[in-house]
């Protein structure tokens, strides 16, 4: 596979992959580890918890993810997959396992040491507010945005919220899991109308689980406007569509910031947008 590959889809992705385009055919990658994570966090002096669930496999040396909804699955589903190879995972009927076995694969063949397009930032040791804090700040430095401009934010963070507010920003908030933001603006369940209005989006790698990706970058494609993602779902996936329909990328591969007090790296990417 060349470098100029450009996937228009997250499907094609997969066929590629599986077609043997990245290296190691994923028919002789085993998949030792499945891990199944529920995780709470509500941080001092705020009402707001947040309720992750994640799927994790183990990939050799490296892990691949994906956040999922709190009925998808549950902790079985570790004795159900583990042993599998990820060519078998590419092929399940369920979208979060194809997620979390891409990741793992690319995780290992496409390393992001070894992209001379990212930029490695240490978290720092701390606590959770601590780290969560130089996180959004990383993430931050990936937004230009001009005053006014309409930022579709699909996936809340609420810290992200204040920061496109601060540098001028229209903030249009959509969710599926979250009524309102932490300054109390509404926050939208359908993202049509913001596909469709916003001038900038950015986006959370969840979008990647829930199958509303492609619709996304269709979306950036077509209006030609910025897309900036930020990802633990998906981390070492995102970075394909650098270039071409994605401006802007934080990658955060496992064990993320919540779950460490450690220092852990998140990868900075960027393309110029147009250029």
């Amino acid at each position: 596979m060349t470098a100029s590959f450009e996937p228009a889809t997250v499907g094609e992705l997969i066929q590629a992959v599986l077609g043997g385009a990245f290296g190691i055919d994923p028919a002789a990658v085993p998949v030792i580890g499945v891990f199944w994570v529920a995780q709470s966090t509500r941080f001092p002096g705020t009402s707001q918890t947040y309720r992750n669930y994640y799927l994790l496999f183990r990939a050799g040396a490296h892990f691949g993810a994906c956040c999922v909804e709190r009925t998808q699955f549950d902790a079985s589903i570790a004795d159900e997959l583990a042993g599998s190879t990820i060519a078998d995972l590419l092929h399940d009927a369920r979208l979060p396992v194809r997620i979390a076995a891409l990741d793992a694969y690319l995780a290992g063949q496409r390393p992001h040491d070894a992209d001379g397009r990212a930029q490695r930032v240490m978290l720092p040791f701390g606590d959770p507010p601590t780290r969560a804090v130089a996180r959004d700040e990383a993430i931050v430095q990936l937004l230009r945005i001009a005053p006014g401009t309409k930022v579709g934010l699909i996936g809340v963070v609420n810290p992200l919220v204040a920061a496109i507010k601060a540098q001028g920003g229209v903030c249009m908030p959509c969710d599926f899991n979250m009524e309102r933001t932490q300054d109390g603006q509404p926050v939208v369940a359908d993202m049509i109308g913001v596909l469709e209005e916003a001038d900038m989006l950015l986006v959370t790698g969840m979008t990647l689980g829930n199958g509303s990706f492609d619709r996304i970058i269709a979306a950036a494609r077509r209006r030609d406007v910025p897309l900036v993602a930020y990802a633990q779902t998906g981390s070492a996936i995102l970075p394909r569509f650098l270039g071409h329909g994605l401006t802007a990328l934080s990658s955060e591969p496992f064990p993320f910031s919540q779950f460490s007090g450690d220092p852990t790296p998140i990868y900075l990417y960027r393309h110029d947008h147009g250029g």
